[in-house]
């Protein structure tokens, strides 16, 4: 079993809390979970593993390089999974600052906590220490119409955000060449699933076709994303802290190809299904365009070989059933999206770049 005392960076958020309910549900790990709880953070999404006594919660920000040289002195952990992170897309382009503050310089301060701590580890425990980031194939840029996104491609980010995670990418690859320091890189897919967040795509058009609202489509909607259920993220994360090289890195990747468009009707199609529109028609009625993203890049697409081939990682979910079990977490699970949607954020338009 997998018995490692975890850092977990930004369990509060998404792909984040979806790894640390994973760890103490179905593995021994002891998890601290270090979240600064922004906006998009919130406990309630590791509610049901939250009174383990394998589980713990240290609310800080990962730029406070006294508060995580403290956490790593005082938790001594095995392996961080470093995860915190503005992810945003449309609110890098209004508030790019917070994305470079964040992914960047907290990204660096984590770094040097973790080399810090690392050195002072006895031999065998030096040896077992992985920092493992958790990135993105937005690094990559975009793609035509034909072609995958390999650990080799070169990276080419578009977006605040994009630029961001890549300068992060490149920071822990130097700590890794120049220091030695035992690190993992990830980059994923699109994810989607339970918890979260309503800004991002499919959760926005869940609650949109609930509420009657438009179902708003940049561009033309022919923008393809390559798709990946969060669980199936997170059991490629703990496998690539178990077996991945150090100083590796691995693409994570769905297979799962859609058009902006082609996910917005397949929503509505389920929807259509489990909780057909009070007023009858599809809600696939409801789908307005609207004027495209700054920037938007055309296609992403994930080769996931290497982390198949070497590792063994196969999904468990293709798209169908991954959108199906997250359209009725949604339609079972007002208590957490709620407060979301009648106070943070009610699915107003963002990241307009004016």
């Amino acid at each position: 079993m997998f018995n490692k005392r975890c850092i977990v960076t930004g369990g509060a958020g998404f792909i984040g809390s979806a790894l640390v309910r994973h760890l103490v549900r179905d593995t021994d790990a002891t998890v601290l979970m270090v979240d600064k709880l922004t906006y998009a953070g919130n406990l309630e999404s590791v509610r049901e593993v939250s009174d383990s006594p394998r589980y713990s919660f240290l609310q800080a920000d990962i730029c406070d390089a006294a508060a995580m040289d403290r956490a790593f002195a005082e938790f001594r952990p095995d392996t961080i999974f470093h995860l915190a992170a503005e992810s945003h897309v449309d609110r890098s382009i209004d508030g790019p600052g917070e994305f470079i503050r964040t992914n960047v310089t907290g990204t660096a301060t984590l770094l040097q906590s973790a080399l810090a701590y690392w050195r002072m580890l006895p031999d065998a425990a030096k040896s077992a220490f992985r920092f493992q980031h958790i990135s993105t194939d937005e690094v990559y840029g975009s793609l035509g119409a034909e072609g995958f996104f390999t650990e080799k491609t070169p990276y080419a980010p578009h977006s605040p955000y994009s630029a961001s995670k890549a300068a992060s990418d490149h920071l822990v690859r130097a700590w890794h060449d120049t220091y030695g320091l035992p690190t993992l890189i990830t980059n994923c897919s699109n994810n989607y699933g339970p918890y979260h967040f309503p800004e991002k795509l499919i959760p926005l058009i869940i609650l949109n076709c609930l509420d009657g609202k438009p179902l708003p489509v940049y561009g033309t909607g022919a923008n393809v994303r390559d798709w990946l259920y969060v669980d199936d993220h997170v059991a490629a994360l703990r496998l690539v802290n178990e077996r991945g090289e150090p100083g590796g890195t691995y693409n994570v990747g769905g297979h799962n190809e859609r058009t902006n468009l082609e996910v917005v009707r397949t929503v509505c199609r389920v929807l259509d299904e489990l909780k057909p529109a009070p007023g009858g028609g599809s809600y696939a009625d409801l789908i307005t365009f609207v004027a495209d993203r700054p920037g938007h890049d055309l296609r992403y697409a994930i080769d996931p070989s290497k982390l198949m081939g070497e590792l063994g990682w196969r999904p468990q979910e293709n798209f169908d059933t991954g959108i199906r079990k997250t359209v009725q977490w949604y339609l079972d699970n007002e208590w957490w999206w709620g407060p979301i949607h009648r106070g943070t954020y009610a699915g107003e338009r963002l990241g307009t770049g004016k």
